[in-house]
């Protein structure tokens, strides 16, 4: 994509993308029953991670970037053994383990073009609140417990929201936490 937007701003991207991917996944399997949203940027279907998403900008000129690539690992037919990610993570799954539904990419595809471009033209036209709170209404632990990692520091507090930025808000025992970024733990 070509947004010569902030970073701040292209950052949010994952967001859109979350939740492009959540309702793929409600219309291939007809229910959204099991889905959820980790903060910043993974699907859950039943606690599980079946997809995630990396951002990669480039071209920063004057503040703005001029390019950014949306990467989307989905997890359709298999999904890596436990044993093959960090004991702390959310265990992986995959769309056919859990659903029994079986697609090809293309196919799945099929279904996550349309989504994106509904939330991108939601996100161009309306800017982050709309995006935001539907993330929101789809996030995995909101209201609970959660551990948040640094590469300093840890934090483990009640998942508050995420703020307009797109941060991580915490209720920590000393404090209220806002955190840009950190990975999640249950």
């Amino acid at each position: 994509m070509r947004p010569n937007e902030t970073p701040d701003q292209v950052a949010l991207r994952s967001f859109v993308a979350s939740l492009a991917l959540y309702d793929a996944f409600a219309t291939a399997t007809g229910r959204a029953g099991g889905l959820s949203l980790k903060w910043p940027n993974d699907v859950l279907l039943n606690g599980g991670k079946v997809a995630g998403i990396l951002l990669e900008s480039a071209g920063l000129a004057g503040g703005q970037v001029s390019h950014i690539a949306i990467g989307i690992g989905v997890n359709l037919i298999d999904a890596p053994q436990t044993e093959q990610v960090e004991t702390t993570a959310v265990a992986p799954v995959s769309l056919a383990g859990e659903t029994g539904v079986q697609m090809t990419p293309e196919e799945f595809l099929g279904f996550l073009a349309p989504a994106y471009q509904h939330y991108e033209t939601q996100f161009i036209t309306y800017g982050f609140d709309p995006i935001r709170e539907a993330w929101l209404a789809r996030a995995a632990r909101l209201g609970e417990v959660i551990t948040a990692r640094t590469t300093r520091d840890e934090y483990v507090g009640r998942f508050e929201t995420v703020d307009a930025q797109g941060n991580l808000v915490l209720s920590t025992a000393k404090s209220r936490e806002v955190i840009p970024a950190a990975e999640i733990f249950f």
